[in-house]
């Protein structure tokens, strides 16, 4: 196999980390959704960069109950939350296969960690990351030492209490940086342990979302000195997801950012579907409009005018 160099800061370049993404990619009807909250992303602390995508922060009061919906990216994510009609809880959201759907009313509040695909298995690395695909779990399940998730805490404190204390220390500062803080220290008291082969695993994941050209995995495993099953385990165990799938899912959050774009009017023409169906590796426009609709809902031609 191909040797490849170890360590997080193998595969996580600072200069790339300067600031937060800004796309929507994921996001159905963002303008929709922007309209209706205050959405931000933020860096996490230096020494989480290399595991973390960002961290994202939404408030919203609602005089109208609104749903919003994304497609999910191959990522875990760590997330509190406040609702009108329920006490504020944590928990851990693997990848999710299908389209999420979250009704917003009333007043709330969301501090959400997303990790980067392969990055969450050094903070939890008991068990294959697969193992949270598709479930959202409270954070005890996860994260079983959970005094360890606040920092000074009456040694007689139940882990229930460490736990409360963990979810108000992140949601109750108004402050956002305040709240920033606070999830970098819930993390840092985690401690990732260094993983070779986490950093494999996310370095394969940035090569496939940042190389249109990777479209089959038998050559992709070849070309990076893997068995298509080493892969297969790999991402199995570090990202949740088989490569195949992900190939597939950036491709419908490319084709839904077009749509988008052309929805908010930031081109001047119609998305050409079957130019970018062969720009992302379809057979033709009919697999990218099959793909899409049983994703999203709806075919991209019927998204894009809506």
């Amino acid at each position: 196999m191909r040797q490849r160099p170890a360590g997080p800061h193998a595969t996580y370049d600072p200069a790339m980390a300067a600031t937060p993404r800004r796309d929507t990619r994921g996001i159905v009807d963002a303008s929709g959704l922007m309209s209706r909250v205050r959405f931000r992303r933020h860096l996490p602390a230096e020494p989480l960069r290399p595991y973390l995508e960002h961290y994202w922060l939404i408030d919203w009061d609602l005089p109208e109950p609104y749903a919003t919906h994304v497609v999910p990216h191959p990522s875990v994510n760590v997330v509190f939350q406040r609702h009108a009609d329920r006490e504020p809880f944590g928990e851990v959201a693997g990848i999710g296969l299908e389209l999420f759907s979250q009704k917003l009313e009333g007043r709330g509040r969301v501090c959400g960690v997303q990790f980067r695909p392969g990055g969450f298995r050094p903070f939890a690395p008991g068990r294959p990351v697969a193992e949270w695909t598709g479930r959202r779990l409270p954070l005890e399940e996860v994260f079983t030492d959970a005094k360890s998730l606040v920092g000074a805490l009456d040694a007689g404190a139940s882990d229930t209490d460490a736990l409360d204390a963990a979810v108000e220390t992140v949601l109750a500062p108004d402050d956002e940086h305040a709240r920033v803080a606070a999830l970098d220290a819930f993390l840092l008291r985690l401690g990732p342990r260094p993983d070779p082969q986490a950093d494999l695993a996310m370095a394969l994941v940035d090569r496939i979302r940042g190389d249109r050209t990777i479209r089959r995995v038998s050559a992709f495993a070849r070309a990076e000195g893997l068995s298509v099953r080493a892969l297969q385990r790999l991402f199995a165990a570090y990202v949740g997801v088989g490569p195949k799938w992900i190939i597939l899912r950036y491709r419908i959050h490319e084709a839904l950012e077009r749509a988008e774009s052309q929805q908010a009017g930031q081109t001047g023409q119609a998305v050409d579907w079957a130019a970018l169906a062969a720009d992302l590796g379809y057979a033709d426009q009919a697999h990218l409009v099959r793909d899409f609709t049983a994703t999203v809902g709806v075919p991209p031609t019927a998204y894009a005018r809506r």
